[in-house]
């Protein structure tokens, strides 16, 4: 596939060229992985959110404007205090290109947030996920810094 820019929303979605090779089920698995925590995020479910990420002392996850956080606990930690805390927020995921190699992937994004239908700003992500052993895939890190525009 080519190395084009794809939408979450996209029926098409696109494949990074780097390592990317024509593994097309396992790219729609990391992108179906990838939904689910936007999503999660989104519905502001804890729950939702717990399914979406592995579940061990590896994982981390840098906020904007956070340190890094490492080890589940600390995660989840911080995962449930966002969510708690946190308007509404509506994720309009563009740029998106996966790269799957073996059991390890990684999707680099852009986030257009909004809350109330305002355009709030925009990120740009990296979510690094991993094949568990019953094929799914969940979410190792998530990494989100501001654009700055100017």
């Amino acid at each position: 596939m080519a190395d084009e820019p794809g939408s979450i929303d996209d029926s098409q979605p696109r494949a990074g060229a780097p390592g990317a090779g024509g593994n097309l089920p396992s790219v729609l698995a990391v992108l179906d992985a990838q939904r689910a925590f936007y999503e999660a995020f989104e519905s502001r479910s804890m729950e939702a959110m717990d399914a979406a990420w592995e579940h061990s002392g590896d994982v981390v996850c840098t906020h904007p404007g956070w340190q890094t956080l490492v080890g589940w606990p600390a995660v989840r930690d911080s995962w449930a205090s966002l969510l708690a805390n946190s308007e509404h927020l509506q994720f309009i995921v563009t740029d998106e290109y996966v790269t799957v190699r073996g059991d390890m992937a990684y999707v680099r994004v852009q986030e257009n947030i909004l809350a109330a239908g305002a355009m709030q700003g925009s990120l740009t992500a990296l979510n690094i996920f991993g094949r568990q052993g019953d094929g799914s895939w969940r979410m190792l890190a998530h990494h989100g810094s501001p654009v700055m525009l100017g």
